[in-house]
């Protein structure tokens, strides 16, 4: 079921008949679904006509919202419902992550988690009726769960962004100032794109409409780089709204730490911060002899207290692994979890985020195994061996790049490794770049040398279509746009965006300088629609005829505050 509110109805009526839910994200291959629903034993499946019609089954299934076929609630009879004997540690949600087997697992979060989550930052962020908080998140992502549950359980009022406004930095920032949004939750890679929108509005158009009801900004999902936030403090300062940097992970309940970031961040390392634990929460850091390490020594982060879940569902080597008895709490049986983070604790109880221990990664905001796409790419008979890794694109987000060794006898190209890919893994954990080497380099004890791996050319990679220039002055500046934002040498008519390395915020960039450059409002929308120059060209020639024909001006236009607002 897509982003709408009659999810967070489903959601709100499945936890009021004391059931947990287990939320499925419609952009995942149907694959990945069928599993989930599966390993989860769910008994009942809540979704639209759409999504219905892939397959997807359960027990019962239940079609809700929209006019294919939804249930009409207004039929039933108006009796109150048994009481269901839900109490705090019941089970409230399963939400699935990536694992490193190749296999993705469920972890298990109790009542008493998300509300001890929300009762350790009451105070220090000072959540009321007031406030209205902007879901952007899939439910899919644990970070809805703070986006949702904060605004709901403080009484305040909750704006569920469609997926397109949440693609689309100028839509987004127009819907903020319409909805008076208070509290804001973003990746730092999408936090960017809306400070870019301004910076480039500011440039063309003079002054923004302001986000007056804005008085609080979340980051959390991936390392925040702090200069990124130079040109948002220097138009909005770093009183109002706050800026605060938040360090989680699904197993302890989406946020752990809390730390505020001003100006004074602006020179130093401080996107590395996490800060100190949140209400409720532990923090420890240990050696590998497992002891606690000295201040600024690093070692590994252990999580302990209120949002420690319950463990992974059907999995308990694996809880148990992960899940290790706290020695130091009040409480008896309690656990703290092995993140795999490293870290270290700063003289005044600041923490900094050092990286991953292992190859798990974040990338805009979804925590990724490495080895889970490595093993779904060496499903595929063209491929002998691989490893992933990050690095950085052109506008220095990160990326994910799959090397990898053919086997003999049997060719591939990017293009079919990324679709046999695409019917397991969802698009977030979908490669941009792909290597082929003749051999993976080894360390001498025989692992990957992971250093020692080249970095990818600046070249256009060897695709299915064979390279056609762009002919006519729209799809040479598509081509040269694109080019830039994906950093290669060149762009063909029929090279698809995705395929050449291309995701979610870098066509976003592109939309962006579609508009600056043509004069012409391109939507995010028409570019997933029209992946290709040729087709994206032609869709915005038409735009254009008509712009000349009417006298429009496309610019202003594209622009939802308009004059009006400036």
């Amino acid at each position: 079921m897509e982003r709408t509110t009659s999810l967070v109805t489903a959601l709100l009526a499945v936890l009021k008949a004391g059931g947990a839910y287990v939320p499925l994200d419609p952009s995942a291959p149907d694959e990945r679904l069928r599993f989930t629903l599966s390993d989860a034993g769910a008994a009942v499946l809540l979704t639209d006509a759409d999504t219905a019609g892939r397959g997807l089954r359960a027990a019962h299934t239940v079609l809700i919202g929209g006019s294919g076929g939804g249930v009409d609630l207004t039929a039933y009879p108006r009796t109150a419902p048994e009481e269901p004997g839900t109490g705090p540690a019941s089970l409230a949600y399963v939400i699935y992550t990536s694992g490193s087997t190749g296999t993705p697992k469920g972890v298990m979060i109790e009542h008493r988690n998300v509300t001890g989550l929300l009762s350790g930052v009451r105070d220090r962020f000072g959540f009321g009726p007031d406030d209205v908080w902007s879901m952007c998140a899939s439910a899919a992502f644990d970070v809805s769960v703070w986006e949702m549950w904060g605004a709901l359980l403080h009484g305040g009022r909750l704006v569920v962004v469609p997926d397109e406004v949440r693609r689309a930095p100028q839509e987004l920032h127009a819907l903020l100032h319409r909805e008076g949004v208070t509290v804001l939750n973003q990746t730092p890679a999408a936090f960017r794109q809306l400070v870019r929108y301004e910076e480039e509005y500011a440039a063309g158009h003079g002054s923004l409409a302001a986000l007056a009801s804005l008085r609080l900004v979340v980051f959390a999902g991936e390392t925040l780089p702090p200069e990124m936030l130079r040109p948002w403090i220097a138009r909005h300062g770093d009183e109002v709204p706050a800026l605060v940097n938040m360090y989680g992970i699904t197993e302890t309940t989406v946020h752990s730490t809390y730390r505020r970031m001003t100006s004074a961040d602006l020179d130093g390392a401080a996107g590395s911060m996490i800060g100190g634990a949140i209400g409720g929460w532990t923090l420890d850091v240990l050696g590998a002899d497992g002891e606690r390490a000295a201040d600024g020594e690093a070692g590994e982060l252990y999580v302990g207290g209120a949002g420690v879940a319950r463990g992974y569902l059907g999995r308990p080597s694996l809880t148990a692994e992960r899940f290790l008895p706290d020695p130091d709490a009040a409480v008896p049986g309690a656990r703290r979890y092995r993140s795999g983070d490293s870290a270290r604790r700063a003289a005044g109880g600041d923490h900094e985020y050092l990286g991953r221990l292992d190859h798990q990664v974040k990338i805009r905001g979804y925590r990724i195994e490495l080895g889970e796409i490595e093993t779904a790419l060496t499903r595929h008979p063209a491929v002998r061996d691989t490893v992933v890794v990050v690095d950085q694109d052109a506008a220095g987000d990160p990326r994910l790049v799959a090397y990898w060794v053919a086997a003999a006898g049997t060719p591939a190209g990017p293009s079919e490794l990324r679709e046999h890919l695409s019917l397991t893994l969802p698009e977030y954990m979908l490669p941009n770049v792909y290597v082929v080497l003749d051999r993976l380099p080894l360390t001498p004890n025989g692992k990957v040398d992971r250093r020692a791996l080249p970095a990818p050319e600046a070249v256009r990679p060897e695709l299915d279509a064979e390279f056609a220039a762009p002919g006519t002055p729209v799809e040479k500046a598509l081509a040269d746009i694109w080019a830039g934002v994906l950093a290669v040498d060149r762009v063909g008519l029929d090279d698809d965006f995705f395929e050449l390395g291309g995701h979610s915020m870098l066509a976003t960039e592109a939309v962006a300088l579609t508009k600056e450059q043509l004069g012409v409002g391109a939507t995010l929308r028409m570019f997933f629609d029209r992946p290709t120059v040729r087709e994206l060209a032609s869709a915005l020639d038409e735009l254009l005829a008509v712009q000349h024909d009417t006298g429009d001006d496309s610019r202003s236009a594209s622009h939802p505050h308009g004059e009006k607002n400036a």
